[in-house]
């Protein structure tokens, strides 16, 4: 049975129980209108997880880029920015971004790509960023769906 649901009958039983608890007459009417209340949809969302590796030295560069940019600009595409993490691992803390983005399906996310990329504003910025030599070497990107029991849908 979905987390959802089972949360919505123990509240239920919850309220029904206080409304005789406490003399409340009202306690099983709004336990029946709340049984009567259809649940609202399960939302599921597609995510993106990203791993960006930087050249030697330019790390700092590319997460200025993300900072003063790169979010605002997702943003405007829809693209909906969840975290973003630096390793721990020696190896790679000093060179490599992971972030997760989640967009409505993987169609909408494909397409505020293209818009993205498209966007006169993004075209500056990466050319502005990368004057000095590029700051990502790698991408390594993968469309993620959220199993029934992940808190995050």
């Amino acid at each position: 049975m979905p987390a959802t649901r089972l949360l919505m009958m123990g509240l239920m039983a919850t309220l029904f129980g206080a409304g005789y608890a406490f003399g409340n007459a009202d306690g099983p009417d709004l336990v029946a209108s709340a049984e009567a209340a259809p649940l609202p949809p399960q939302t599921t969302h597609v995510f993106e997880l990203r791993t960006y590796t930087a050249p030697e030295g330019k790390l700092d560069d590319l997460l200025a880029r993300f900072r003063n940019h790169t979010m605002r600009i997702f943003d405007n595409h829809g693209m909906r920015s969840v975290g973003y993490w630096i390793p721990q691992d020696p190896e790679l803390s000093e060179n490599t971004l992971v972030y997760l983005l989640e967009h409505p399906s993987r169609e909408a996310g494909e397409q505020a790509w293209r818009d993205f990329s498209a966007d006169p504003e993004w075209q500056r910025v990466s050319e502005e960023s990368q004057r000095d030599g590029r700051i990502v070497t790698s991408v390594v990107r993968q469309w993620l769906d959220p199993t029934d029991f992940s808190p995050i849908r």
